[in-house]
């Protein structure tokens, strides 16, 4: 098959939505399919171009088989509403160039990767013009997330942006997603159910896998008989970290108790300053790649704060590595939510942005490695069992073939 990826983050070196995208378009190439790729120069999550890139330049390069295309885009140094508009505008439009000539090359699928949903048009429209099939895969239901967290505005915006998102997501061959719920909100949206797949997140659970993480406590002057919370993943508005510094406050008492925040994004020094003063509290910028299996197994427990308006709209990916690494979870998520259940079988599950709950569970499991063990095995149980990439990457890529045997034929209503 001929493949082509489209979307705004792409990183392999990274962690998220950037290293899913890489590690799929590299699992391929290695199974022998042509795979290429057009987007950005990496700049996620420090909001920054990466050394070695520049921000107003077209590129070209060849990573491990794919041929990855890089177009111009404008990054705010502070991201908000407006600017976050004008940023991923910037890219849509200056990458439309690249991808009508990756898609000279006739591929037979084009896949675009939401966020950022401004690429979906062009990449519809690529898809039609090279007789491709159109595929929308959605990691974050950005825009609803986007009204929910207050960060767009307006009833009548909203029901606009709905009627154009409806629109536009019954027109692709295939809408994909990460989670049931998600699938399930993607239907809702109008997307045929012949066109819906399930496309979870996935992990080398290989490379990660549950280690003894004396490196980085040695590095930050922990105790080797010390309890760590860690939360380790972006620094952003949707995480609702100011949890993480109520949670440490109220535990600054616990002497055993060390706190470790891992990460870069716009909301890391709003949390650097709320941890001001406070007691056993250790701050990280964002790790290697090659480190994140160590990383992980520095924790005896591992922290998931969650905003409240996020709910089933997102499947945080961090989760991922959390469960593979064997220990347990204590997250922040309301009743009913599928990231709730899937928590529930190997860790706490907290009412979100509810700094006093968190750091109960929190104290709960720091005084009782048995059941810090024993969630932890069921943690990683789940992710040998629904996770590992070979097994996910392998039903993609069954559904990849059916739909690029389907090209030529009629597409079907709606499109």
């Amino acid at each position: 098959m001929k493949i082509l990826i489209y979307g705004i983050n792409y990183a392999p070196e990274l962690t998220g939505i950037g290293k899913y995208s890489a590690e799929m378009a590299e699992w391929l190439a290695a199974r022998g399919h042509e795979v290429g790729v057009v987007t950005a120069p990496p700049y996620y999550p420090q909001w920054e171009v990466h050394p070695g890139y520049r921000a107003g330049r077209y590129a070209k390069e060849t990573r491990r088989g794919v041929t990855v295309r890089r177009a111009p885009l404008w990054v705010p140094g502070k991201p908000g509403g407006l600017k976050r508009l004008v940023h991923l505008a910037s890219f849509a439009l200056s990458s439309l160039p690249s991808l009508l000539r990756a898609a000279a090359g006739r591929p037979d699928i084009v896949l675009v990767v939401e966020p950022a949903l401004f690429c979906a048009p062009a990449a519809w429209l690529a898809a039609r013009l090279c007789g491709a099939r159109a595929w929308l895969h959605i990691q974050d239901y950005e825009v609803d997330a986007a009204f929910e967290l207050g960060l767009l505005k307006g009833k009548g915006l909203r029901a606009a942006v709905r009627r154009a998102e409806r629109w536009l997501m019954r027109r692709f061959d295939r809408v994909s997603t990460i989670s049931n719920r998600m699938l399930d909100l993607a239907l809702a949206k109008g997307v045929e159910p012949g066109r819906a797949v399930l496309l979870p997140n996935w992990i080398d659970v290989d490379a990660i896998a549950p280690r003894e993480g004396g490196d980085y406590r040695a590095e930050l002057g922990i105790p080797d008989n010390a309890v760590v919370a860690l939360y380790s993943g972006n620094m952003g508005g949707k995480q609702g970290l100011h949890t993480l510094a109520d949670v440490a406050r109220r535990l600054g008492r616990e002497q055993r108790l060390w706190f470790v925040f891992c990460g870069q994004g716009p909301e890391r020094a709003p949390l650097e300053a709320q941890c001001q003063g406070l007691p056993r509290v250790a701050f990280l910028d964002l790790q290697p790649a090659e480190r994140l299996g160590e990383l992980l197994n520095t924790a005896d427990i591992h922290l998931l704060p969650q905003r409240a308006g996020a709910a089933d709209l997102v499947m945080p990916s961090k989760l991922t590595g959390m469960l593979a690494s064997g220990r347990p979870v204590v997250c922040g998520a309301a009743p009913g939510t599928e990231l709730a259940a899937v928590v529930a079988r190997c860790g706490l599950v907290t009412p979100p942005e509810d700094g006093a709950a968190m750091a109960e569970a929190v104290r709960k499991l720091s005084y009782n490695a048995q059941i810090r063990e024993t969630l932890g095995a069921a943690a990683r149980q789940y992710a040998q069992a629904h996770l590992h990439v070979d097994a996910v990457l392998a039903a993609a890529e069954r559904e990849f073939a059916a739909v690029a045997a389907s090209k030529g034929k009629p597409a079907g209503a709606g499109v």
